[in-house]
C-alpha cells in the first residue's frame, strides 16, 4: 500500500464517519479532527481537495444547524434544518464518489 492509497483510505473513512453521523452525531467531529490531524499529510496532493471539502461540509453544516435550531422559534427553522440535512447528503455522496475515481474535489479556494 503507498502513501497516497494509505491517505485516500483516511479520506474514505472520514466520508465513512460523516455519513454514521447521521445515526450517531459524535462521529461528524471524529471526522472532522481527524481532516485536521491528517491534514499536513495531503497538502500538494489531490486529496487536499478533499480534506477541504470535508472540512468545509462540517463547519457550514455546524452554522446552519446552529441557524436552524434558533430558527426554530420563528418556524422557519426546520426548513433549514432539512436543507441542511439534505446539503451534507450531497456533499458526503459527490465527494465519496469523485475519491473513489480518483478526482479532486472542485474546491481550489485556499
Amino acid at each position: 500500500m503507498t502513501e497516497n492509497d494509505s491517505q485516500k483510505t483516511i479520506a474514505t473513512v472520514v466520508y465513512g464517519l460523516q455519513a454514521v453521523s447521521f445515526l450517531l452525531g459524535f462521529t461528524f467531529i471524529i471526522a472532522v479532527i481527524v481532516n485536521y490531524v491528517k491534514k499536513s499529510d495531503v497538502a500538494g496532493t489531490w486529496l487536499e481537495s478533499h480534506f477541504k471539502w470535508q472540512i468545509r461540509t462540517f463547519w457550514f453544516s455546524l452554522l446552519w444547524s446552529i441557524l436552524g435550531l434558533i430558527g426554530i422559534y420563528f418556524f422557519v427553522g426546520i426548513l433549514i434544518l432539512i436543507a441542511n440535512t439534505i446539503w451534507v447528503i450531497y456533499r458526503i455522496v459527490k465527494g465519496w464518489l469523485r475519491l473513489n475515481d480518483g478526482k479532486e474535489m472542485y474546491s481550489k479556494i485556499r
